[in-house]
């Protein structure tokens, strides 16, 4: 049976989610990166 999630995680890349996952016996099929959000390091400054 194929399930699908969605996660939202901080300072993580693809692989290390799959190397995690595989690390508890859970077979990943694909991760696709849908959506990135800026932090707060990315956004300008207001003085």
């Amino acid at each position: 049976m194929d399930v699908n999630y969605m996660l939202k995680v901080q300072d993580a890349k693809a692989v290390d989610i799959q190397k995690a996952l595989q690390a508890a016996n859970i077979k990943v099929t694909s991760i696709t990166e849908i959506f990135k959000e800026k932090g707060e390091e990315a956004q300008p400054a207001t003085a």
